[in-house]
C-alpha cells in the first residue's frame, strides 16, 4: 500500500508524506551544544511533535546525546494534586524511555520520595547514571495547570544550574502556547515563589493564566514552528504523484497553497479529502476545482481541528480582538500579550504588507460560520421562494423575502450571539446560509479600520456583491461611505448591481417599523445600488 496523506498524530516516513521534519525549526542543535533551555510553541497539527522526536532520533544517533521527547499529559488528570501527577508523569516517561531508547542510555529505577522533588531527583540520577549528555523534550507542558505546573517548573528551574552532569544538559518545553499563556489558579505571588514569577504581576482577575514571561525565565529562547512555504506543499503534493502517478496541477497545488497558507494539518486533510474520496481514478489529474471543493467540505464538516479553534472564539481576549476585526473597526487598546496569543494560536498572522489578518482564507470562512451557528439554530422555517421554477435565484424576490424576515425576527435574533458588535452582521449571515445552503457559497471579506463587510452570494448564475455598514452612535450617517466602497468592491467582482445594508444600532434609533426601507440609488460609474437601512 502506498503512503497517505496524514492528518492525525505524528507522521512517519514509512506511511505518511511528508517533508522534513526539522527544516522548519531554527538551527536547535546550536541551542542544545550551548547546554540551552528553550521553548518551542505553535498551534495544533503543525508538526511540533514530529520534529522534536526526530531531533532527538537524530541527536542519540550522533552517538553525542541521549535524547528523548517525554510528554507530561498524563499528569493533567491530577492538576490539583502535584504529587500524584509525578507517580502518573514518571511512570509514562519510563515506557517512552524504554520505546525510544537503547539499555545503556536507561534511567536508574526511578526513586519516589517527597512529593515535588520527584521530578527533579530522577532527572538527576539520570544524567548522572548514563555518560552521554541529557536531552529532554517535554511535550504536552501547557496541558499541567495551576500547582502541579508550578512544581514541574519549579523542579527543572531548580536543577537547570547543577546540568550537565547532574541534570538534562538542554530541555525544551513543548506546546501550543509561549511560557505567559500557561494556567494557573489564583493565590497571591508567594503561591509561586522560588520559579522566577513577578509578584505583582502573575495573574490576570480570575487567575486563569501565568500573563507574564517569567515563569521559566531560565529559557533562552522561545521559538514558533513555522507552517509550510509554497514550495514545500508543491513537494509534499509531489510525493502523491511520485507513488501514484497522479498529477496535482500547478493550480491546484497554488490554490491549496493560498486557502492554507502553508498552515500543515489544512494541507494535507485538503489533499487527503481529494485523493481518498473524490478522485479515485489515479489517471485524474487533481485540479483547482477539486481543490475548492475539498476546502467546502472541510468547512462544512468542522473537522477536529477546525472545531478547536471554534472553541478559543468563546474566550473574552479572544473575542476581544476577532470581534472589531469581523466588524472592521480598530481594534483599539488591546494588550499585545492578546494579539500574540492568537498570533500563537495559529488564528491570526501578521500581514507582510503590515496589521493582524485572519491566518488564512478558511479560517475567515470557518470563523463566521461558526458564530452564526447560534443565530442559525433560532431561525425560524424559511420556505425558498426565492428560487425560481428552474431553479434560479431571483434576486428581487431574496430582498422581498429579508425584508418581511427582518421586520419579524430581526430584533430578537440580534441577542442570540455573543458578539454584540456583529449581531447584524450574523443575522444576515444566518439568512443568507440558508439560501445557499446546497446550491451555493457565501464569501466574506473584512479588514481592520475598513468599518465595513464585504459579502459575494452566488449561486448557480447568480452573483451578489453585498456590503454592510453600522450606523453607530456619534457617527455620522454611513450610507454615502458604503456606496462608494460597495461600488469599488463590485468593480473587483464585475458586477453591476449589489445591495448595501445599513443597520441602525444608535440608541435613539427610530423602531423598526419606521427606519426599514429600500431605495435604489444610480451611481456615478452606472451601477445600481440598493440600500437597505434595517
Amino acid at each position: 500500500m502506498s503512503r497517505w496523506f496524514n492528518i492525525a498524530g505524528p507522521c512517519k516516513a514509512d506511511k505518511h508524506y511528508m517533508l522534513s521534519p526539522t527544516s522548519r525549526l531554527p538551527d536547535l542543535e546550536m541551542a542544545i551544544e550551548q547546554e540551552s533551555y528553550f521553548v518551542v510553541h505553535a498551534p495544533r497539527q503543525t508538526g511540533k511533535t514530529t520534529a522534536m522526536l526526530s531531533l532527538a532520533k537524530q541527536l542519540t544517533a550522533t552517538g553525542r546525546y541521549a535524547a528523548v521527547m517525554v510528554s507530561v499529559e498524563v499528569g493533567s488528570a491530577f492538576n490539583h494534586d502535584p504529587g500524584a501527577a509525578e507517580l502518573a508523569i514518571l511512570g509514562t516517561w519510563q515506557n517512552t524511555i524504554e520505546d525510544y531508547l537503547p539499555p545503556e542510555l536507561h534511567p536508574p529505577t526511578w526513586i519516589y520520595n517527597a512529593p515535588g522533588q520527584r521530578i527533579n531527583e530522577n532527572l538527576r540520577a539520570w544524567a548522572q547514571a548514563i555518560e552521554r549528555p541529557l536531552v529532554l523534550f517535554i511535550d504536552e507542558i501547557d496541558s499541567l495547570e495551576d500547582q502541579t505546573l508550578i512544581s514541574v517548573l519549579r523542579q527543572l528551574r531548580d536543577g537547570y544550574r547543577s546540568r550537565p552532569e547532574n541534570f538534562p544538559s538542554s530541555l525544551g518545553l513543548i506546546g501550543l502556547r509561549d511560557v505567559r499563556d500557561y494556567k494557573v489558579a489564583s493565590g497571591g505571588s508567594e503561591t509561586v515563589a522560588g520559579v522566577g514569577f513577578r509578584p505583582g504581576k502573575l495573574l490576570n482577575p480570575k487567575g486563569d493564566r501565568l500573563n507574564t514571561a517569567s515563569p521559566f525565565n531560565i529559557k533562552v529562547s522561545s521559538i514558533t514552528l513555522r507552517n509550510f512555504n509554497a514550495a514545500e506543499v508543491e513537494e509534499l503534493y509531489q510525493q502523491h504523484t511520485e507513488e501514484t502517478g497522479q498529477l496535482f496541477t500547478p493550480e491546484a497545488t497554488a490554490t491549496a497553497f493560498d486557502l492554507t497558507q502553508g498552515q500543515p494539518w489544512l494541507v494535507n486533510a485538503l489533499a487527503k479529502e481529494v485523493v481518498e474520496k473524490m478522485v479515485n481514478d489515479r489517471n485524474i489529474a487533481i485540479t483547482c476545482e477539486h481543490i475548492l471543493q475539498a476546502k467546502e467540505i472541510l468547512i462544512a464538516r468542522q473537522d477536529t481541528h477546525l472545531d478547536s479553534l471554534a472553541e478559543k472564539l468563546r474566550e473574552k481576549r479572544v473575542k476581544d480582538i476577532i470581534e472589531p476585526m469581523l466588524a472592521g473597526l480598530a481594534l483599539g487598546d488591546t494588550p499585545n500579550d492578546d494579539r500574540q496569543y492568537l498570533i500563537d494560536l495559529g488564528l491570526l498572522r501578521r500581514d507582510p504588507a503590515g496589521g493582524l489578518v485572519i491566518a488564512n482564507p478558511i479560517y475567515r470562512e470557518v470563523i463566521p460560520r461558526v458564530l452564526v451557528q447560534g443565530t442559525q439554530d433560532s431561525l425560524p422555517h424559511i420556505s425558498p421562494s426565492w428560487l425560481t421554477q428552474s431553479g434560479e435565484l431571483n434576486t428581487d424576490v431574496l430582498l422581498e423575502a429579508f425584508i418581511i424576515f427582518w421586520r419579524q425576527h430581526g430584533e430578537p435574533l440580534l441577542g442570540t450571539t455573543a458578539y454584540h458588535e456583529i449581531a447584524p452582521h450574523l443575522v444576515l449571515m444566518a439568512f443568507l446560509h440558508r439560501v445557499v445552503n446546497g446550491g451555493g457559497t457565501l464569501e466574506r471579506e473584512y479588514a481592520i479600520g475598513s468599518d465595513r463587510m464585504d459579502l459575494c452570494l452566488r449561486y448557480r448564475s447568480v452573483t451578489l456583491g453585498i456590503e454592510l455598514k453600522v450606523w453607530r452612535d456619534k457617527k455620522r450617517d454611513p450610507q454615502a461611505e458604503g456606496i462608494e466602497q460597495l461600488e469599488s468592491y463590485l468593480a473587483r467582482l464585475g458586477l453591476n448591481f449589489g445591495w448595501l445594508f445599513v443597520f441602525d444600532r444608535r440608541q435613539n434609533a427610530l423602531p423598526i417599523e419606521e427606519r426599514l426601507s429600500t431605495q435604489i440609488v444610480m451611481t456615478k460609474n452606472k451601477r445600481s445600488i440598493t440600500v437597505i437601512r434595517a
